[in-house]
């Protein structure tokens, strides 16, 4: 379709948009002119370039600044990249991820673990051993099951603590994981955050550094003036 009156052609793609959807090169940090430099060196200052192709050699520029400071990009360093370029959040709602990818078997693992370890365990399990032993010394209500030494209380106790070993272990395991998971997520936010602080800083020294070349050259102009009429009121 023709371009109407309205729209600009991006000088990277070629397609079609509004001018107010592109920028000059001119516009752009250092780093994103040179990773547009190294593939386009003849593109001048001030030549037209759409968003998506500024966010794809903003990305450029940023995954050589990462190499060069840390070698070999990792996953999660991609995963905070492609973030940048598209635009949308890299933080992860991690309670929630988890309580989907959570099985029945790890669900009950969970509970039993936190409930394993808490005071309501405790005392409602010292309350049983209380009873048990009590009805079993004095034969009431029901006689006396398990005499003592309480034989059948020592197999039931080793028993509970044999079970519950494991389950705490597993539930223990799945907390690792969700540890893992939540660091990873605090790592891409704080990466994501430190780009974007750079990208804030090389905007503010690009805007610094225009101010000063428009107060250079109204100074020179002022001198010019200055100078002109000082020739004028001179004496033919």
């Amino acid at each position: 379709m023709a371009a109407t009156h309205l729209e600009t052609t991006c000088a990277v793609c070629g397609r079609h948009f509004r001018r107010s959807d592109l920028r000059e090169l001119a516009d752009m940090t250092l780093g994103t002119r040179s990773a547009l430099a190294a593939e386009l060196p003849e593109l001048g200052p001030d030549a037209l370039i759409c968003r998506g192709d500024l966010a794809r050699f903003r990305r450029r520029h940023l995954e050589q600044l990462l190499e060069s400071e840390r070698g070999a990009l990792s996953r999660l360093d991609h995963e905070v990249l492609d973030s940048l370029q598209a635009g949308a959040p890299v933080s992860e709602e991690t309670e929630a991820i988890w309580a989907e990818e959570r099985s029945f078997g790890e669900a009950a693992a969970d509970t039993v673990a936190r409930f394993g370890g808490s005071w309501t365990f405790i005392f409602s399990f010292t309350m049983v051993l209380l009873i048990w032993m009590a009805i079993n010394v004095t034969g009431a209500l029901i006689g006396t099951f398990d005499p003592y030494p309480f034989i059948l209380l020592n197999l039931v106790l080793s028993s509970v603590a044999a079970l519950q070993a494991p389950v705490i272990m597993m539930s223990q395991r799945r907390q690792e994981a969700k540890d893992r998971l939540r660091a990873e997520s605090d790592y891409k936010v704080n990466l994501k955050a430190e780009l974007e602080i750079r990208h804030l800083h090389d905007k503010i020294d690009l805007h610094l550094t225009r101010q000063w070349e428009r107060l250079a050259a109204i100074q020179r102009l002022q001198i010019e003036l200055l100078e002109d009429s000082v020739r004028d009121d001179r004496p033919g």
